[in-house]
């Protein structure tokens, strides 16, 4: 029998301001310029460390932050598979807690072959590589990589024929954590046209619902589109156009776009230069409609911009955040757009993690956790990656008193479940769960009369939450309860 520990219920009251600022530490290198620092990316292991990639000649450098300074950069492909990296394209890299993906291209690209390798244990070390791209004498090119919700590897990469022929974007699933991958399936076309074949793409996914973000070529239109799928990157059969600026070039611009999935909404932001402009863009879709509501100027032009490229966005829950680089009035910066409710949109002002002389500041990244924002960058100047964090809090307060439990949860402390236990749960039992700021970071219902109810917290990072009923006006107004998991990935 489960042991089942009766906590203590938490009354409380929470006054919150709806302003939000980051306060930005100093910025370190993740390591020396003798690695080079070419198309950084960031994501979080389950402890919300930093893990960085980036390229260096024909290798995919690899560093993680071990809880005091970044590790010694390794190179996660072997010497016998070089691979193609530039500062607008290069490898990329998923992660679901600890287990870790690196795809790369190998070069030269008509005749090299797109690997994945992973890692179990947070990048502590790597497999060896796995072919991805089983296409006979078609070419391929551009990988990326997301992550399903059981931790599998979903990659998608540019597909052409043997003479750089029928342009478009497939996608390929693994069932096995990165061993094996399935057929790839066409994820383009929907505009009616092939795609922008020198423009990076990228793979982004949340429960069933997979999106390929890519520049379309339409008659040498190059809007942004999205291939959608609702069936677990099996299929893609609907597309959404999320940029509509109808920008007219003859030639590539070399520059993809980026985005998260909330819910129904597909979030995405790029470059265009339909407006004469060179600006950032950012958007919303909603899946079940295929429908863009259209695209807004991040910024707009302003007094001194001649010069917006390389966005990229992150999310945690609602929380969101856009980076990309900039010239304004002759000098580099990385800006940052920041909100704590992405539905609400993004506040007036953007916030500058770093500025420098015309060529300093280049490509970039942004990954998020709760209460912090990871922000990576090309540093031209210092040849290095650098590495920044700004931190984040809800102003507020909450005012607690102790009293009998009429709920128990268990086990406590948790790792991905929670269970509730007790006699007055009714049919129907809506909860939020909320960090200790205040902020809700889930909520759902429970429909089934069983009892005990099983929730399923493996989307929350360990730490204390509180659980409040609403449609229970008999329970408690919250419950606390702590996640700490004590098993890796």
């Amino acid at each position: 029998m489960k042991n089942i520990f009766s906590i203590s219920i938490l009354f409380f009251v929470i006054n919150v301001s709806a302003q939000t600022t980051l306060s930005w530490n100093n910025a370190m290198d993740v390591a020396t310029n003798t690695t080079s620092n070419l198309h950084p990316r960031i994501v979080l292991d389950r402890n919300n460390n930093p893990l960085v990639l980036w390229g260096h000649s024909t290798d995919a450098m690899f560093s993680r932050w071990n809880g005091t300074a970044f590790t010694t950069p390794v190179a996660v492909n072997p010497m016998s598979i070089p691979i193609f990296t530039a500062s607008w394209a290069g490898p990329d890299i998923a992660s679901h807690g600890d287990t870790v993906y690196v795809v790369f291209k190998e070069s030269p690209e008509v005749t090299g072959k797109i690997y994945v390798v992973h890692s179990y244990n947070g990048g502590a070390n790597f497999s060896t590589p796995v072919q991805v791209d089983f296409i006979a004498d078609s070419v391929s090119r551009f990988p990326t990589v997301t992550v399903d919700d059981a931790g599998n590897p979903i990659i998608g990469f540019m597909k052409f024929n043997s003479t750089f022929g029928d342009s478009r974007w497939v996608v390929a699933k693994s069932t096995d954590f990165g061993n094996t991958f399935s057929t790839d399936v066409k994820a383009s076309g929907f505009s009616g046209g092939e795609i922008c074949d020198c423009c990076p793409g990228q793979l982004v996914s949340a429960g069933s619902t997979v999106a390929i973000l890519y520049r379309d070529n339409l008659n040498n239109i190059r809007d942004t589109w999205s291939g959608i799928s609702v069936d677990g990157a099996n299929s893609f059969n609907s597309g959404i156009n999320l940029d509509q600026n109808n920008w007219m070039l003859m030639s590539c611009p070399s520059t993809g776009p980026d985005g998260i999935l909330i819910g129904d909404t597909l979030y995405s932001t790029f470059m265009s230069l339909g407006s004469g402009d060179d600006l950032i863009y950012w958007s919303k879709a909603s899946i079940s409609n295929s429908q863009c509501s259209g695209s807004t100027a991040l910024t707009g032009m302003f007094t001194g911009l001649t010069q917006q490229n390389y966005p990229r966005m992150a999310n945690y829950n609602n929380t969101a955040a856009i980076v990309w680089k900039q010239l304004v009035s002759g000098t580099s910066q990385l800006g940052i757009y920041f909100t704590e409710n992405i539905h609400n949109g993004f506040p007036i002002n953007y916030d500058t993690v770093a500025t420098g002389n015309v060529n300093e500041v280049s490509n970039t990244d942004v990954a998020i956790s709760n209460g912090k924002v990871h922000v990576v960058w090309q540093d031209n100047v210092s040849g290095t990656v650098k590495y920044r964090i700004g931190t984040y809090t809800v102003a507020g307060s909450i005012k607690v008193v102790s009293d009998n439990s009429l709920l128990t949860v268990f086990p406590n402390p948790a790792g991905d479940f929670i269970n509730l236990n007790s006699e007055k749960i009714p049919g129907y039992f809506g909860y939020s769960i909320l960090d200790v700021t205040g902020k809700e970071v889930m909520n759902a219902k429970l429909n089934s009369s069983d009892s005990p109810r099983e929730i399923n917290v493996s989307s929350l990072c360990d730490g204390v939450y509180l659980l409040q009923p609403f449609a229970c006006y008999y329970l408690p107004a919250a419950i606390k309860f702590i996640i700490n998991r004590s098993k890796p990935d």
